[in-house]
């Protein structure tokens, strides 16, 4: 491991009248990127990683929205079983956003674009929504997925995808409705022939949980 911290760079993209990403770029060349939404949260994690004993690992967090309501449009495909009224066209955007736009600007900027064993997606509860919806949409781009107590508004669907990343999912004993909904997951992952881990650990719902399980995730997609 370098004994030279890594830092922080914030960028505002030309998305939804500006919209920030945030960037941990560790001091040694990235091995590995994982990508996020809730990047004001997420993006500050990479202390530790840099804790921990992994490869170089780049975080690029794009921003969510104040607006608790239009961060889960943002964020979930939705499904059709949900009580909630979805906006597939605001979801649309955003991951044309999230998939194209904050992609580039890491390429372009920060020098990383790995390949997608070397790649992979972020979120924690709604946030983990999108990692799941973004993982199986674009797995020749995200190779794997890292999903901390998962929301309901999306479901695994009858038909997965023939190619799944794998996955990586974690929810808490203290936290049953998204213990259900990260154990419905991983079964149905399964099912599907993937490759995934399901964790159940004692914790509830919550930051500080959610950053104690992450570098074990980074340990097992991109463990030396």
């Amino acid at each position: 491991m370098s004994s030279t911290a890594g830092e922080l760079v914030t960028e505002t993209l030309d998305y939804d009248g500006g919209r920030q990403v945030t960037a941990f770029v560790p001091a040694a060349e990235a091995e590995a990127v994982v990508f996020a939404g809730d990047g004001q949260l997420i993006s500050s994690w990479g202390e530790v990683l840099e804790a921990a004993d992994l490869p170089p690992t780049m975080i690029i967090g794009a921003h969510r929205v104040e607006d608790e309501t239009q961060r889960l449009h943002e964020y979930s495909p939705g499904d059709s079983t949900a009580a909630f009224a979805f906006d597939p066209e605001r979801f649309a955007a955003h991951e044309r956003f999230f998939v194209e736009d904050v992609r580039l600007w890491a390429a372009t900027h920060l020098a990383v674009k790995l390949p997608a064993d070397r790649t992979a997606v972020f979120g924690v509860s709604a946030g983990a929504e999108l990692a799941l919806a973004m993982g199986l949409r674009h797995p020749d781009i995200y190779g794997a997925v890292f999903c901390a107590s998962p929301g309901a508004g999306y479901r695994p669907s009858t038909a997965l995808p023939r190619r799944l990343p794998r996955t990586y999912l974690v929810a808490g004993t203290q936290e049953p409705f998204f213990l259900t909904n990260a154990t419905r997951w991983a079964d149905a992952l399964r099912e599907a022939g993937g490759d995934v881990v399901m964790s159940e650990r004692a914790g509830a719902h919550g930051d500080a949980f959610w950053k104690r399980e992450f570098p074990w995730m980074v340990a097992w997609a991109f463990g030396h």
